[in-house]
């Protein structure tokens, strides 16, 4: 795919930075509920997963060495997904390693007709559901990155003219 060069607005640097923060707060609110709570194990959301890849999770839960290692790399996976978000840094590796736990999140409770967990959910969907949503938003800011505007990533990658 070519690339060209494209200047962006204010308007839509500040809304796609706006909404890069929006997602890094949730990612990394959401690392640091589990890292600041020692009883939090990911071991109830696995054994809760629903559909085809549902013998995936219970496998992850059934060994206490991986459950542990699934444990960690969630937990900081989301808090340092947050920081590169909100700081602008390394911000497209944050961008799909954000994409990615999502996508395991997706496949673990997918929001598929007639299907219930035990966890509360906040409605019910088709298909589309909020995790959809941000994936979305992230890929959107994979495409339209504003960190070389707003970042960190403008000072770690800039060309030397």
């Amino acid at each position: 795919m070519k690339e060209t060069q494209c200047k962006y607005t204010t308007g839509q640097v500040t809304w796609l930075v706006i909404l890069r923060v929006a997602i890094g707060w949730h990612f990394l609110y959401e690392g640091l509920v589990k890292v600041f709570n020692p009883g939090w194990s990911p071991l109830g959301y696995l054994l809760d997963s629903k559909g085809f890849m549902a013998p995936f999770f219970y496998a992850l839960a059934s060994n206490p060495s991986v459950l542990n290692a699934v444990d960690f790399l969630n937990q900081w996976g989301l808090v340092l997904i947050g920081i590169g978000l909100i700081l602008g840094v390394f911000t497209r590796l944050a961008i799909l390693a954000g994409m990615l736990i999502l996508t395991f999140y997706y496949l673990s409770h997918p929001p598929f007709v007639g299907v219930s967990y035990a966890l509360p959910s906040e409605g019910s969907y088709f298909l589309v559901d909020k995790v959809v949503i941000e994936f979305v938003a992230l890929g959107v800011l994979y495409l339209f990155p504003t960190s070389k505007y707003i970042g960190l990533d403008r000072l770690i990658f800039r060309k030397n003219k």
